[in-house]
């Protein structure tokens, strides 16, 4: 792919970095232009489910819709047809939906779509941050295409683009807005990602090229995750001082030692304006097990748009729990659940499938 002229490569000391330049990653509770997706077509992501994924991703679709534009990253005109048919029939209002002719490796927007950073004083309001993508550790190649997405919609809309040089995975990373992300160190520290930079060096990265000014971390993942512990299964802000936090009350299940260490890191962590974390328990949903695997089945996949929630369910006892906390947490929104039980085969729900495009 040729270079865009208005291309940054971040790989000196010389270049102004996105911080530098007054401009930093949104809140995703924060107002949207727009939701972008990546239209599901992997048959090895969900095998023998992916027909079962459609009707829900169109419910998704559908309720998003209501609210912002939604993007749909797909692979050609055949897709493009496919999808409208499936949005059709789920009656989504295609006055809110473009699609975009980006080839995809696989569906998770989360992970391979664009980083939107913004600064309403600047004569160019917002900017795309090109992490590296590498299908969480080369797990699942090829992700060529994939890698290529934020460049695509930076070149499409004619904005400026960021290369950091290093791996990042959007749902590795959760924002409170104000200065503060919080992270795991079983996924950015694991080797499989940037085996060359420690602790404090990748934390320097964030910095620069969300536009923080502070990285808390917590340590584990739950069972069933191949992202090795992305943030977005445990950790979710819903204002910018409290978070929900994943717990298991079974303390014979194996989330329940992991999720207690979390949460008293959690307890401990103070926030750039002096204030404690706010702590909101999240409970986990009873095992979701396909074939022999569990699955990495968590109600803080949620997604959050201009005017609803989308929360994963799992037809089980903890669903309706799970909604009203949720519900009290966001109460100028309203709060949906779509049955996940069939996406999350795929090892990912809601807000793995999408990423915000931030309002200016």
């Amino acid at each position: 792919m040729g270079r865009l002229p208005n291309v940054f490569w971040m790989k000196n000391n010389l270049t102004p970095t996105p911080k530098e330049l007054g401009y930093y990653f949104p809140a995703e509770f924060s107002r949207h232009d727009a939701t972008w997706l990546s239209w599901p077509h992997n048959k090895e992501t969900w095998p023998g489910k992916l027909d079962k994924v459609y009707p829900f991703y169109s419910q998704f679709v559908k309720e998003l819709a209501v609210g912002e534009k939604v993007c749909i990253n797909l692979n050609d005109a055949a897709m493009r047809n496919f999808a409208l048919q499936h949005l059709e029939q789920a009656e989504v209002d295609l006055s809110k939906v473009e699609f975009f002719e980006h080839p995809t490796n696989d569906a998770w927007c989360r992970d391979h779509g664009p980083a939107f950073l913004i600064n309403p004083q600047a004569v160019q309001k917002k900017i795309i941050v090109d992490w590296q993508f590498n299908a969480w550790g080369r797990k699942y190649p090829p992700y060529d295409k994939d890698d290529v997405i934020p460049t695509l919609i930076a070149k499409h809309y004619g904005i400026p683009v960021f290369y950091p040089g290093i791996v990042m995975e959007g749902g590795s990373v959760e924002f409170n807005g104000k200065g503060t992300v919080i992270t795991s160190r079983s996924c950015l520290l694991k080797e499989n990602r940037n085996p060359h930079l420690n602790q404090a060096q990748i934390e320097q990265y964030l910095c620069d090229y969300y536009g923080l000014e502070q990285v808390l971390w917590v340590d584990h993942d739950i069972a069933g995750d191949d992202t090795d512990g992305h943030i977005d299964d445990t950790v979710r802000f819903v204002n910018q001082d409290t978070v929900l936090a994943v717990i298991e009350e079974n303390q014979a299940d194996e989330n329940y030692k992991p999720l207690q260490q979390n949460l008293t890191l959690l307890q401990n962590m103070h926030l750039l304006n002096g204030k404690q974390l706010n702590i909101i328990p999240l409970p986990m949903p009873e095992p979701v097990v396909h074939k022999g695997r569990r699955l990495p089945a968590s109600y803080a996949n949620f997604y959050v748009a201009n005017h609803v929630v989308i929360v994963p369910t799992f037809q089980c006892g903890q669903d309706d729990e799970a909604m009203q906390i949720i519900s009290r947490c966001f109460p100028q929104r309203k709060v949906i659940g779509i049955d996940s039980t069939d996406i999350v085969w795929g090892l990912g729900s809601f807000h793995c499938l999408s990423q915000q495009e931030p309002s200016v």
